[in-house]
């Protein structure tokens, strides 16, 4: 049960100088609806209660959510890989009321019927810890339907009701054709024509990264730091600007111990805090050779975590937790790869967020 007493974090909350931007996969989450290139590898679109994000293989994948004033979450995400002839995979996801528990009525097991404008298009079964359900292509279809003109879809079980807005499918909708090649042909989702499929933009394959492991640790590597930590941060200080890694060029007490890993026989990974919001923060992450002059590579300044080669960026766009952005990147033996970057969506009371909707996916082997 949530209560609708948070608010976004601002896209430039700055608690003290030292605070940075949200990283940029959150800040494509709560973008504003924007436009690209017919041809681009990737994209996001966003309009009223729904939103597209397409990856960089042309798999687009669009989800729409209950109006703002609802009580009750819900969502529907449309899934289609690009290339001609492929189809539209749906499901659907139910949260629980604003102020009071409405499941509390239902039995521990349920069935909910997608109602379209007061006919009953099926029912799916549903339990209080599985709130989710994927859609039949006869639902699909019929949704895809009612999305072209103004309609009243609801997913009912009992006297529990989510109501699914239809406001801001139609743009939506047509931007996704129009990102994989569709407008005009019959296989579009919105704007159907006579023309075949046989130019739609075809699939393309995802960039392969093969992971590498660390190089063992020295014997010296633990006093690394204690040794050189007073060089390496002011060569990091000269290869970083202030408003990339505020925190980083602070001075006595406020500023942030170092720590670092080997990477290889001749390079290492430091780390230090950078940036500290409302309810986030982020940290920076160079690699240096393991002697001066250090000649510092900025990876970014946005992580989170690090395990065994692979560094971690992820954020929260609000107090409760209902949408996050996420970055990754994979230690390949010589950078760091930037192996995937995703949301999940917009923020409408999904603890955890509501799907994860990628803008890069990568093949790591």
């Amino acid at each position: 049960m949530l209560t609708r007493t948070s608010t976004p974090e601002p896209r430039m909350t700055r608690l003290t100088q030292r605070s940075r931007f949200l990283h940029a996969a959150l800040l494509l989450a709560l973008a504003a609806p924007m436009a690209f290139p017919a041809r681009a590898t990737d994209a996001a679109f966003e309009h009223i209660d729904w939103q597209m994000v397409c990856d960089n293989t042309r798999t687009c994948r669009v989800a729409g959510y209950q109006r703002d004033d609802a009580d009750m979450p819900v969502s529907v995400l449309l899934t289609r890989r690009a290339g001609a002839g492929t189809a539209i995979d749906g499901r659907v996801t139910l949260g629980d009321g604003w102020q009071e528990s409405m499941l509390d009525a239902l039995p521990a097991q349920f069935r909910v019927a997608l109602w379209i404008d007061g006919k009953n298009h099926g029912e799916h079964s549903m339990t209080k810890t599985a709130l989710a359900a994927d859609l039949t292509a006869a639902q699909v279809a019929a949704l895809l339907k009612a999305l072209a003109r103004d309609s009243r879809i609801e997913f009912r079980a009992g006297k529990v009701v989510w109501a699914l807005s239809d406001s801001g499918a139609a743009a939506v909708l047509l931007k996704m054709d129009e990102f994989q090649g569709r407008i005009g042909t019959v296989g579009a989702a919105f704007r159907k024509g006579k023309q075949p499929e046989a130019k739609v933009l075809p699939p393309l394959p995802a960039p392969v990264v093969k992971a590498a492991p660390l190089a063992p640790a020295r014997p010296g590597d633990t006093r690394f730091i204690a040794q050189h930590g007073d060089a390496v941060r002011k060569a990091l200080r000269s290869a970083t600007d202030e408003d990339s890694c505020g925190d980083l060029h602070e001075t006595g007490e406020a500023a942030q111990p170092l720590q670092a890993v080997r990477l290889t026989k001749t390079k290492m990974l430091v780390s230090t805090g950078c940036w500290m919001a409302a309810y986030n923060a982020g940290s920076g992450y160079w690699i240096i050779d393991d002697t001066a002059p250090y000649r510092p590579e900025l990876v970014t300044a946005d992580a989170t975590d690090f395990d065994n080669g692979t560094l971690g960026a992820t954020h929260k766009a609000r107090g409760i937790g209902d949408c996050w952005g996420s970055e990754q990147w994979t230690w390949n033996g010589t950078a760091f790869v930037q192996t995937s970057a995703s949301s999940t969506g917009m923020c409408k009371g999904f603890a955890g967020g509501a799907w994860e909707l990628p803008t890069l996916v990568t093949e790591i082997r």
